[in-house]
């Protein structure tokens, strides 16, 4: 079966979540999970930005600084792979506290010791231990939630994990940047985010092991899925990883670059719902198109705009709106061509396959503003969108379509989900006939 030859599987099977009944569902355990990922996406949003202010006034390159924040992609690509296996030897809570810690201590390493190296170096800490707290709180999440809670809960972690980044980024403003105390409260907030995750009431989860799908197949199966989540894993990585360099690079006024660094976050959680639910109605693949043509335009107009206008928030608003919901598009349309056995194994590896593009992006990128001119930061989004459209073109002439009534149903989600949430996908996969 592939895109061209889409046949569904007679029976999708429907696995209740975990071991609670709708009504004795432990709401106070996933509360406090949900607590926890606010305050570490908090903590790491605070985090990213100011790193990547900092290169700028402590006078690293761009393409250093490009390396520098790149190298955390790096790591959550390494380390998405083995926190897995660590799971499965020493449990949830146990690594939760050891990665916490870890991405605490890596924190302060960067106001204690300034120079790219170690900054890089704990960088790609700091992305290996993310990687691994989303596995932990992810897993949690998808055991504690029944067929009637998933959707809503992932929803809710949705909103906690994108919130709690925008929330991050207006933490600049907490303080002057050149000094610690940035950096001692984006410490504080990760270790914080270990007590609700510690104090829960619930036991560990277990760790399922899906059915396997080998890259190679998936790549025959859903070549757009692959396409599409390698170079949306590249802009959102540029946008992410680059933002705040850009920003003070092109001397955004200090009071604006929160704002800037927040819209696009913002648009997303206000668009990812709304594409989302127009997705479930007509053919997937249109919406994607028109998606990344719209974010290939935006970016694009923000070449000719002033940089730290008011029009340019609004127009990253408008990248963010329609990059980010793009993932999670491209995983439901990934869906809606595997068996349900097959999804949660098709996800994860969309997961690295974006994780790469992420890894990749803003190393390509900040090469080139380098170069040329830091205009270029959004001329590299506007090609990793409009690659994505002109893609899309080619499938949709080439292609017919899954036919409305047999696509899955959309879920959104964050733009570094693991595997671990994708999985919620597969155990709430149906079908409207």
């Amino acid at each position: 079966m592939n895109e061209s030859e889409f046949t569904m599987p007679l029976e999708h099977e429907v696995v209740e979540g975990g071991p609670w009944s709708d009504d004795q569902a432990p709401a106070g355990a996933a509360r406090a999970l949900l607590l926890g990922v606010f305050m570490l996406m908090a903590g790491n949003g605070l985090q990213g930005s100011l790193i990547g202010v900092r290169t700028e006034t402590e006078g690293f390159s761009v393409a250093t600084a490009g390396v520098i924040m790149a190298a955390y992609f790096g790591g959550f690509l390494a380390g998405s792979r083995y926190a897995e296996y660590l799971l499965a030897r020493v449990g949830h809570i146990r690594v939760f506290a050891g990665l916490a810690s870890m991405a605490s201590t890596a924190v302060l390493i960067h106001a204690l010791f300034i120079n790219a190296i170690t900054w890089g170096l704990m960088r790609f800490v700091t992305g290996m231990c993310m990687a691994g707290l989303y596995v932990v709180i992810e897993s949690w999440l998808n055991d504690l939630a029944t067929n009637a809670t998933r959707g809503r809960l992932l929803s809710l972690y949705m909103v906690c994990t994108m919130g709690g980044m925008t929330v991050g980024q207006f933490l600049l403003k907490a303080a002057h940047p050149d000094g610690f105390e940035l950096f001692m409260l984006s410490s504080v907030l990760v270790s914080a985010a270990l007590v609700p995750v510690a104090l829960s009431a619930s036991s560990n989860p277990p760790l399922g092991v899906p059915e396997s799908l080998s890259f190679r197949d998936l790549v025959k199966l859903v070549p757009l899925g692959v396409f599409s989540s390698f170079w949306q894993g590249a802009s959102s990585g540029i946008l992410i990883g680059l933002g705040a360099v850009y920003a003070v690079a092109v001397d955004v006024p200090d009071g604006r670059i929160p704002a800037f660094l927040a819209a696009p976050l913002v648009g997303s959680l206000i668009m990812q719902w709304p594409i989302g639910r127009l997705s479930d109605s007509v053919p997937r693949r249109n919406v994607m198109l028109v998606v990344a043509a719209v974010a290939t335009g935006a970016s694009a107009m923000l070449t000719a705009v002033e940089p730290g206008s008011w029009l340019s928030v609004g127009l990253i608003f408008v990248v963010g709106a329609m990059s980010f919901p793009l993932y999670s598009l491209t995983i439901a349309y990934t869906a809606d061509w595997l068996p349900s056995s097959q999804i949660t194994a098709g996800s994860a590896a969309l997961v690295r396959v974006n994780g790469v593009g992420a890894l990749i992006g803003p190393l390509g990128a900040a090469a080139v503003m380098a170069i040329w001119s830091e205009v270029f930061f959004f001329w590299a989004m506007a090609l990793t969108h409009g690659v994505i459209a002109g893609y899309l073109v080619v499938r949709i002439a080439a292609v017919d379509a899954v036919p409305v009534h047999k696509q899955g149903t959309f879920m959104a989600f964050p733009a570094r989900a693991s595997s671990a949430a994708v999985a919620m996908l597969t155990r709430r996969r149906h079908f409207r006939h």
